[in-house]
């Protein structure tokens, strides 16, 4: 069966992409479908490249028992779009960066559209204090496991496997 492979995608690639990689990952091991996905996180600029996480996203994380420190940043590559099934933005400015790089890519989708329904952005945490990435944990949990339960009852059907996720 082929994974399906999940790109999340902000600015730096250290505050709401990993942990929405970390969110997804971490429902996906629960579920028990970790086998069915593949999921990474870059960012639509350099200037973090190979740093970890923002120590907030970590702690956040750590909080409600995820571990993202050993996620390290990188910027988006042309082959991620040929690579990915999902390249999923937090924002409408990181979309618009993504259909700059590849403008006919079909596969980049705002969070706030695929994963919540509201069309909203997801805000950047950075220049505030714990309680923004805490509420950015939130919406990124609400919307992976949305996510997660549409894309685990899918590749559960292709699979001929009919069970649903909780």
């Amino acid at each position: 069966m082929k994974r399906t492979s999940i790109l999340f995608v902000c600015m730096g690639n250290i505050c709401r992409s990993p942990l929405a990689e970390g969110v997804f990952s971490h429902l996906a091991s629960e579920a028990g479908l970790s086998d069915r996905f593949l999921v990474d996180s870059a960012g639509t600029g350099s200037w973090h490249e190979g740093d970890e996480p923002d120590r907030r996203s970590i702690a956040t994380a750590r909080h409600h028992g995820i571990d993202i420190s050993a996620q390290r940043a990188r910027r988006i590559r042309e082959h991620d779009f040929a690579d990915f099934d999902l390249i999923i933005a937090m924002d409408r400015n990181n979309v618009a960066a993504l259909k700059a790089l590849d403008p006919d890519a079909e596969n980049v989708h705002l969070f706030g559209d695929l994963a919540l329904g509201s069309g909203e952005d997801i805000p950047d945490p950075y220049y505030g204090g714990a309680d923004g990435f805490e509420a950015v944990y939130a919406r990124l949990l609400a919307g992976c496991r949305k996510l997660l339960s549409t894309l685990g009852a899918d590749s559960a059907s292709r699979s001929g496997n009919t069970s649903s996720v909780r």
